[in-house]
């Protein structure tokens, strides 16, 4: 793994109050949609970059899936696979970046929630090629023709709580829809700059043609309020279910890192 990052940091030390998070009560409801949205065979293979403490990946494998969590914080994969344990599953779990890893299995599915991975840029990331490696790392490790849900920060709510103030002190980009803010992982610690990017339709439908993928459906998904209907302009997350059509172009560094 490259130097430690903020955000690597920041879940390190969010990890033990991670399942603490209002978003995460709806696990159940959440595989129920990701199986039937993503049309999984039995007992299918499925990629979960940014996985966090394995919410998602414990849930479909306690369904029978056989499943790989990724994630850039070992903390966070530590409470991961504490769970897994308790739970007499067996899920792989790899310590990585998310758009730095290449890995030798092909999946019938991926998912990429919560902005676990997506968008999450560190100093120096390029708000451009930083989401696109993700992609294309997914993209690499998807069988064909298989599909792949996302859920990343919409960028029109994220313009329209901002004012020209913010722009001018630095907290918002309009020109990259990077958010810049400081946030205490957990009480008692001090807050960690962070960087956030949002998105809009147009341009993830161009990030994914060039990882090699084709964009299905562009819906609203905020945590709790995933539905196969129309992007609400203040809603937090944008779902984006896409299907993998070719190998994606260009080469970046894609080293595991486990």
């Amino acid at each position: 793994m490259p130097k430690t990052t903020a955000w690597e940091t920041f879940f390190d030390a969010h990890a033990p109050i991670y399942d603490q998070n209002g978003f995460t009560k709806n696990t159940t409801k959440e595989v129920d949609f990701l199986i039937e949205e993503l049309a999984l065979p039995p007992a299918g293979s499925v990629l979960d970059v940014g996985c966090g403490t394995g919410r998602h990946s414990i849930e479909l494998a306690k369904r029978g899936y056989a499943v790989t969590g990724l994630d850039l914080s070992a903390e966070m994969l530590a409470h991961a696979s504490e769970a897994s344990t308790a739970a007499g599953l067996n899920v792989e779990w790899i310590h990585a970046d998310a758009t730095r890893f290449s890995l030798l299995r092909r999946y019938d599915a991926a998912i990429c929630l919560c902005e676990g991975a997506f968008g999450l840029l560190v100093q120096g990331d390029d708000p451009i090629e930083q989401p696109l490696e993700i992609l294309r790392n997914i993209s690499r490790s998807l069988k064909p023709q298989a599909k792949a849900v996302l859920t990343v920060l919409n960028a029109t709510a994220m313009i329209r709580k901002h004012q020209n103030k913010d722009v001018a002190e630095g907290r918002f980009d309009p020109t990259t829809m990077v958010e810049s803010s400081e946030c205490a992982p957990r009480e008692g610690l001090p807050a960690i700059a962070v960087r956030e990017r949002a998105f809009v339709a147009t341009e993830l439908v161009l990030l994914c043609r060039l990882a090699g993928m084709s964009m299905l459906n562009v819906w609203g998904g905020t945590a709790g309020n995933w539905r196969r209907g129309t992007l609400d302009l203040d809603e937090i997350e944008i779902m984006v279910v896409a299907r993998k059509v070719a190998e994606p172009a260009g080469a970046g560094d894609a080293s595991q890192g486990a």
